[in-house]
């Protein structure tokens, strides 16, 4: 019912990361988020296999009492909710008294803490709600290359070995579903909260980032072109002129949401493409346009 995609976060990330030498805790938060995603990815893949009629619905943020809680994954069986939290940690890890620790002794922030405050407050907005479903929480570590040592046989963790087996579980418990299920998903989905992410984002500005048009498969600048098309020296890609222009024109909107997309702004931006003229064009052609002459800014797609 809610699919998943790429956080604005992760992508605004991703074309600062490009633009700007971004600082160390902002690198190392960009690819924390790009590896959870990919980890949310390959999770999708595998619940595809076997979901059967049962409702899934991704990237959840609620609020209840007060308390903002965001879910990775709800399964809507027949009987059971599954709630899910996916981790695509790699390596050796080791539990020792409550306490999670890498191979290397660094204790990182325990991930069962923060499953079972999700599962509380996902069972209290149930109940305000007037379902009366069961719902099962569980840790799920996706990725092959994980390892976990010393752990307590009650705690709900999935590890990779153990995913075929656990599907199997929930496969059983899957029939088919009534309106009140259908009823379910719909109402959680009208709950769900869109959440800014330009707080938690470095400070930066227009001036501070390199322009030009990013290849959208390696994001690395667009340097050789010819009348028809932009290609990547590093990926080899190849794109058509108005693509990248349309793209690019998004990005800014994106990175800026508070300026206008004028021509002389898009064609500063983009900085390959020489012939104002022609982004003149394809602005016009493919937004709605506000005003005229100088003055005129474009404000929606068509």
């Amino acid at each position: 019912m809610k699919p998943r995609c790429e956080s604005l976060e992760l992508r605004i990330l991703r074309y600062l990361n490009a633009r700007i030498d971004l600082p160390a805790k902002d690198k190392n938060h960009y690819a924390n988020l790009k590896k959870g995603y990919e980890g949310e990815q390959k999770f999708d893949e595998w619940m595809k296999e076997f979901a059967g009629e049962g409702l899934i619905l991704n990237d959840l943020l609620f609020e209840t009492n007060h308390s903002l809680f965001q879910i990775d994954s709800l399964y809507v069986s027949s009987n059971i909710i599954y709630l899910f939290e996916v981790k695509n940690y790699e390596g050796d890890f080791f539990i020792e008294e409550d306490k999670w620790y890498s191979s290397s002794k660094l204790e990182i922030k325990n991930p069962m803490h923060q499953l079972k405050r999700n599962e509380s407050l996902l069972r209290r907005l149930l109940q305000e709600l007037k379902f009366t479903f069961q719902v099962e929480a569980y840790l799920i570590f996706i990725n092959p290359e994980f390892q976990l040592y010393q752990t307590p046989l009650n705690l709900p963790i999935i590890l990779p070995a153990q995913l075929n087996r656990f599907s199997e579980k929930i496969k059983i418990t899957s029939n088919k579903l009534k309106g009140v299920h259908t009823a379910l998903g719909q109402k959680l989905l009208s709950l769900h909260l869109t959440e800014s992410p330009y707080s938690r984002l470095p400070n930066y500005c227009y001036d501070q980032l390199e322009k030009g048009i990013l290849c959208p498969v390696c994001y690395t600048f667009y340097r050789s072109l010819n009348k028809m098309a932009l290609i990547c020296d590093r990926c080899k890609g190849i794109e058509r002129h108005q693509s990248a222009v349309l793209r690019s024109a998004e990005e800014f909107r994106m990175l800026f949401p508070k300026c206008k997309i004028t021509t002389n702004q898009i064609h500063d931006w983009c900085s390959i493409i020489k012939n104002k003229k022609f982004i003149w064009k394809i602005l016009s052609k493919n937004f709605k346009k506000e005003g005229h002459g100088k003055s005129a800014n474009y404000i929606d797609i068509l």
